[in-house]
């Protein structure tokens, strides 16, 4: 339950903030906060529309496996659960930090990909998404995550930050 709370990444979260300062500076890194927002709001809301788009039950809404799992949390979530923004969310920070820092830190994408698979896995185990939903989403926040982090190095280069 750790591992799948939002509220449990942030000493994560915590720790990229004081690399990020370190390595890239002040500004650098007020850059990277606003692009990590976007970033951020663009797979959550991705998500949310696809959740509402296809319409498909989490397992723990549909009623044909309901009864064979166990719901973990104490309650289910929204009603649909394609596709994961968690497991989107988590991935999508892991692939922009890697590709942004992941140079001068050659042992930060190792931890951050594990993080981000542990966020899916979380996701499957609690019993509030089908295994593809997370995969699907994983796929997204990696595609998304190495947009955003191209998009940034070249706001940070064109603005000669």
């Amino acid at each position: 339950m750790f591992i799948t709370n939002k509220w449990g990444s942030i000493p994560f979260y915590i720790i990229l903030l004081a690399l990020s300062i370190k390595y890239l500076g002040v500004k650098k890194t007020g850059v990277l906060l606003v692009g990590i927002a976007l970033l951020i709001t663009v797979t959550d809301q991705l998500g949310n529309f696809f959740k509402y788009g296809f319409g498909r039950f989490r397992p723990c809404h549909d009623t044909e496996v309901s009864g064979l799992m166990r719901l973990v949390k104490n309650s289910c979530g929204g009603k649909f659960g394609f596709f994961s923004a968690h497991a989107a969310n988590a991935m999508a920070v892991a692939s922009f930090f890697s590709n942004v820092l992941g140079r001068q830190l050659k042992w930060l994408s190792s931890v951050l990909f594990t993080w981000a698979f542990l966020v899916g896995y979380s996701r499957i185990y609690i019993g509030v998404h089908y295994p593809g939903d997370v995969l699907f989403g994983m796929f997204i926040g990696l595609f998304f995550g190495w947009l955003f982090a191209r998009l940034y190095t070249l706001t940070v280069n064109r603005l000669a930050i």
